[in-house]
C-alpha cells in the first residue's frame, strides 16, 4: 500500500506547480475579465430582485382593489345588493 505521507507530498507538490503555472494566471485574468464585465451591465442581486417581484406582487393585488371598487362604484345596481 502506498504510504499516506507520500500522497500528501505528491498533493502539496501538485498544488504548488499547479499554482505557479499559467493555470492559475488564466484563471485570475479570466476573473477579473468576467468580473469588469458584469460590472458594466446593468444587473441587480437576486436579493434585489426578489424584493422588486413582492413590491410588484403587492401593486397588482392593490390595483386589482382599485379596479373592483371603481366598477362597483361606477355601477352601484350591478352589485347584486338591490332591494
Amino acid at each position: 500500500m502506498l504510504d499516506p505521507k507520500i500522497l500528501e507530498e505528491f498533493s502539496s507538490r501538485l498544488s504548488a506547480l499547479v499554482a505557479a503555472s499559467p493555470a492559475a494566471d488564466i484563471e485570475k485574468n479570466a476573473r477579473a475579465l468576467l468580473s469588469g464585465l458584469f460590472g458594466k451591465l446593468d444587473l441587480v442581486s437576486r436579493e434585489e430582485f426578489d424584493i422588486q417581484a413582492q413590491v410588484l406582487q403587492r401593486t397588482r393585488e392593490k390595483l386589482k382593489a382599485l379596479e373592483e371598487r371603481v366598477a362597483r362604484l361606477e355601477n352601484p345596481g350591478d352589485s347584486g345588493d338591490a332591494a
